[in-house]
């Protein structure tokens, strides 16, 4: 089973929008991650999203792209100062590839929760728009690969 995290793609400034959508480059680079994960024939079962705007048109973007016919989730569980230790009984259960799109501090806690069991160290560097395919072997997680939104553009 694999377990796809990004980080929402790059949000308008606050003081533009107090909603925080894509800007037009998180948008750009959305949908070249989308194109890159179709092309690599990836296809999740689930995606869950935090429900903040960010994260929710990042999900719609990706979600189009491997995973047309599936209903997004939203999870109040994947806020940004969430403690991912409340969301991992969710991750150990999950029994189909699945697609989570969050928020900093929060998704990188969960990697380093998922891999090494301490949210404290880091153990990959998110930005926005960034994505981690983690890999569960009999409940172990590894990390099987991570790309960056500047290899895309």
């Amino acid at each position: 089973m694999r377990l796809y995290l990004v980080q929402h793609g790059e949000a308008c400034a606050k003081e533009m929008d107090p909603e925080r959508p894509l800007s037009d480059q998180g948008k750009k680079d959305i949908d070249r991650l989308a194109s890159f994960l179709q092309q690599g024939s990836i296809q999740v079962q689930r995606v869950i999203h935090s429900g903040k705007l960010r994260a929710q048109q990042t999900a719609k973007l990706l979600a189009a792209a491997i995973a047309p016919h599936v209903e997004l989730e939203i999870s109040d569980l994947i806020n940004p100062n969430d403690s991912p230790t409340v969301f991992l009984p969710q991750c150990e259960h999950m029994d189909m590839d699945s697609l989570i799109v969050g928020h900093l501090p929060f998704m990188a806690k969960l990697v380093s929760q998922l891999v090494i069991k301490d949210e404290d160290r880091a153990v990959v560097a998110f930005q926005p728009g960034a994505i981690v395919c983690l890999e569960s072997d009999q409940g172990i997680w590894r990390i099987n690969w991570m790309f960056r939104p500047e290899l895309f553009r």
